[in-house]
């Protein structure tokens, strides 16, 4: 198992599912004694309503999870207990607050009207083929930089420069994923001589001192820590980025999605596009589907870590010792024919559509793209869904597909904008 866990680093995603489908959605591993690799990896359902719900407070992110995520500091993604309680209720009192959600609109709509537009026009004007992810990346950094820091670092320009602090995030986002197939002496090694992945990431947290220390002492208040940071770039730009690859090799659902836009926002064709309100959005059910659709395939957040704090039994019968660790595969559960059926595979926005014309709305620890449980995203399933609509209605009509490529771990895609 370690020798091909290891072979398979640059796609372990796709290794993990294929050895749950072969092992009926749950496995464990024992490790060589020295690696501390012993490990149960599961996407059954059931497992994970027991982990993220039924016995939560068992299951603590823990000392581990905190090691391996030191670049998050004691933000609201590390904390567990009491200071994750603090921060959630900071944080929420944040989110619910209606003054929270103008800035973030008015800054998303700006940021695609002066910034991605003018970019792809750009492009387009040129015949030049860029890189779809690396624009959303550029996008989703500025966006936040603007709320949570007050600066505008310019990311998204015409010149797509070079700035260290926003290429470090996927150089930081690369070593943490292969510190969990790794042995911890092997990355600790590499982090002791500066080598590899390991080396890398430290580089990118000198890139995240430098860049955030000159605006801490002015925005400490306001400050969330590089942890959200990295969330909110990360996953958005992530979604975004596999949904238009998904609608590039799904010609029939972009027509559909065109469609509804065009019939039900009576939106022309030479007509400019505008910045949409949530009344407008909730009528677009099938764009809602497809944007569940493309989370359930590929999920922002591919797995999670746990460790138990006493011994448990699973819903399977199986049993887990303490500090075993016990990992989530979001990203398997979406292939698994035992929880979506034959057609698992498949990119159909349908399955989301109810008899009735309506969104379906299924369990999350069936469709965990928010996560569950009490770590469920402080934003509910909707709220998400309202404000990636918005993102994506604002862009759609910009974006034709040049030609569709194989993505490598690091999820790549070339367009050309027309």
């Amino acid at each position: 198992m370690l020798p091909g866990l290891l072979r398979n680093a640059n796609r372990v995603h796709e290794f993990i599912t294929e050895v749950l489908k072969q092992s009926g959605g749950t496995f464990e591993f024992k490790g060589p004694c020295f690696a501390n690799m012993d490990m149960l990896v599961t996407a059954d359902p059931a497992i994970i309503h027991h982990i993220l719900s039924k016995n939560f407070s068992n299951y603590p992110k823990g000392p581990e999870f905190k090691q391996t995520f030191e670049i998050l500091g004691d933000g609201i993604f590390n904390a567990d207990s009491e200071l994750w309680e603090t921060h959630r209720k900071t944080t929420m009192s944040l989110i619910n607050c209606e003054k929270f959600y103008q800035p973030l609109q008015r800054t998303s709509w700006e940021k695609v009207e002066k910034g991605l537009i003018s970019v792809l026009d750009r492009v387009s004007e040129l015949g030049i083929v860029v890189d779809l992810q690396d624009l959303f990346q550029r996008f989703t950094f500025d966006s936040i930089c603007i709320l949570v820091l007050g600066y505008d670092p310019g990311s998204l320009s015409i010149a797509l420069p070079h700035i260290p602090c926003e290429k470090a995030f996927g150089d930081a986002e690369e070593a943490l994923l292969y510190r969990h197939v790794l042995p911890e002496r092997f990355w600790k090694l590499q982090q002791w001589l500066q080598i590899g992945k390991e080396k890398k990431l430290s580089m990118a947290w000198v890139a995240f001192d430098q860049f955030l220390s000159p605006w801490i002492s002015s925005k400490l208040e306001d400050l969330s820590k590089s942890g959200a940071e990295i969330d909110g770039r990360g996953t958005t730009s992530t979604a975004l980025t596999w949904f238009f690859w998904l609608l590039a090799i799904n010609p029939s659902a972009e027509t559909k999605i065109r469609e509804e836009i065009k019939t039900k926002l009576d939106v022309k064709d030479d007509q400019k596009w505008r910045c949409f309100t949530v009344e407008e959005l909730r009528k677009l059910v099938y764009l809602h589907g497809a944007l569940c659709e493309a989370l359930r395939l590929f999920p922002p957040l591919s797995l999670e870590l746990k460790t138990p704090i006493q011994p448990d039994i699973l819903p399977s019968g199986q049993q887990v010792d303490r500090n075993t660790r016990t990992i989530l595969s979001f990203y398997s559960m979406g292939r698994m024919e035992t929880i979506w059926g034959q057609d698992c595979l498949e990119f159909k926005p349908e399955r989301w559509i109810s008899d009735r014309g309506g969104i379906k709305h299924e369990p999350s620890y069936k469709f965990p793209a928010f996560n569950a449980g009490p770590r469920t995203c402080l934003e509910d399933e909707e709220t998400a869904q309202k404000k990636r609509k918005m993102d994506v209605e604002e862009m759609g009509d910009s974006m034709k597909s040049l030609e569709n490529k194989t993505l490598d771990s690091k999820r790549e895609m070339d367009n050309r904008a027309e």
